[in-house]
């Protein structure tokens, strides 16, 4: 995602998420427009200025050749649009002419401004309500809102490089405060779900509503609707029954996530082995000290032993080695004879990641560990 980014720092201002949601706003204007009422103003327009044109050559004695037609027929279009030269008329009727026309124009003028404050105030209510798009690339969507939810969007704020997020839920207000681009919808919705940019994200993360196992089946349905739109975004959901877990795995989600599960083999490791629950904590949460990093394996490191790897992230960018990743493989402890191929990534523990990349979510990809 970092490297797609800094690909490209000079793209075009029509590809960047404000104008994108101005033009969604604008085509669902346009959808719900009067077109019939333009059309008779245009035509209304210029009847209008034929008509003056035609009225001006005939009271102005010296305005009625063919070549001074359309010097006349410019006089009033600009006559309309204010700016026209009053003093291209002489006699009262080319003085009514001009009037009616500055004032036709005034009128077409206040509707137009008329026209574009409602545009301006219907974006900013909309966008305030949570009915625009988001217009991003490359960000991570949020379906869903509780406390896990919350304490995702604190973490994703405060890591080294933030992400864009999109939240998704059904609150008449955005739950996730500033920073967060809020969408109100149903997740389940295939519109909504492209208003969040989801055919466009990075990831999805599923969020159940509540601790029941309706709110589970709910969630399965958010990842079925998201793998109708977009199978290659990569989704990650958040579970309350263990139970539910293989209907996770059959609606194709990438990853799956029992809280409870994690939540109770903690607490049991760190009976056994007092401080456990701590360092892992530390492990896994922003803020201060080493955090975990998904990193490509620079190619100098290629062939060389889980060992020799070890050794060179900790000599070189004061990194531990956990696993390394091959195929959608997480491998913590792979073999003696292991070596490193062009491909493999390594997840690390680091202060921060220094000289290495981290690598691009991986759509459609379910990482296992050995």
């Amino acid at each position: 995602m970092i490297r797609r980014l800094l690909a490209r720092p000079f793209r075009p201002l029509v590809e960047l998420p404000f104008f994108r949601r101005v033009a969604f706003h604008a085509r669902r204007i346009s959808e719900e427009m009067d077109v019939h009422f333009f059309r008779t103003l245009s035509l209304s327009v210029l009847v209008i200025v034929v008509v003056s044109s035609i009225v001006v050559s005939l009271v102005e004695g010296d305005k009625r050749s063919v070549g001074a037609a359309g010097d006349t027929v410019y006089w009033a279009v600009t006559t309309v649009i204010g700016s026209g030269d009053s003093s291209y008329v002489n006699s009262p009727g080319g003085f009514i002419i001009g009037w009616l026309l500055a004032f036709f124009g005034v009128a077409i003028v206040a509707a137009l401004t008329a026209a574009v404050v409602g545009f301006v105030i219907d974006f900013l209510l909309k966008e305030g309500q949570g009915m625009g798009a988001s217009g991003f690339r490359d960000h991570i969507v949020v379906c869903g809102w509780n406390s896990t939810a919350r304490e995702l969007v604190d973490e994703l704020k405060g890591d080294e490089f933030p992400a864009k997020v999109v939240l998704l839920h059904t609150a008449e207000h955005n739950p996730a405060g500033a920073g967060v681009y809020y969408v109100r919808g149903d997740a389940t919705s295939g519109d909504d779900l492209e208003r969040a940019g989801t055919s466009e994200a990075a990831s999805a993360i599923v969020f159940p509503l509540d601790a029941t196992d309706e709110a589970d089946m709910r969630s399965i349905l958010v990842i079925l609707a998201i793998e109708s739109i977009t199978p290659d975004v990569r989704t990650v959901v958040e579970v309350n029954n263990p139970k539910h877990v293989a209907h996770f795995r059959r609606a194709k989600a990438n990853e799956i996530l029992v809280t409870s599960r994690l939540a109770s083999r903690l607490l049991a490791r760190s009976a056994l082995y007092p401080g456990m629950a701590g360092l892992v904590t530390d492990i896994v949460s922003g803020g201060e000290g080493s955090e975990l990093y998904h990193v490509e394996v620079p190619e100098e490191y290629l062939d060389h032993s889980i060992d020799q790897l070890s050794a060179a992230l900790r000599a070189d960018h004061n990194a531990t080695l956990l696993a390394v990743t091959r195929n959608g493989v997480s491998m913590t402890n792979p073999a003696s004879d292991f070596r490193l191929v062009a491909g493999d990534d390594a997840i690390v523990l680091a202060d921060s990641l220094g000289d290495l990349v981290p690598i691009e979510a991986a759509g459609g990809v379910t990482y296992e560990t050995r």
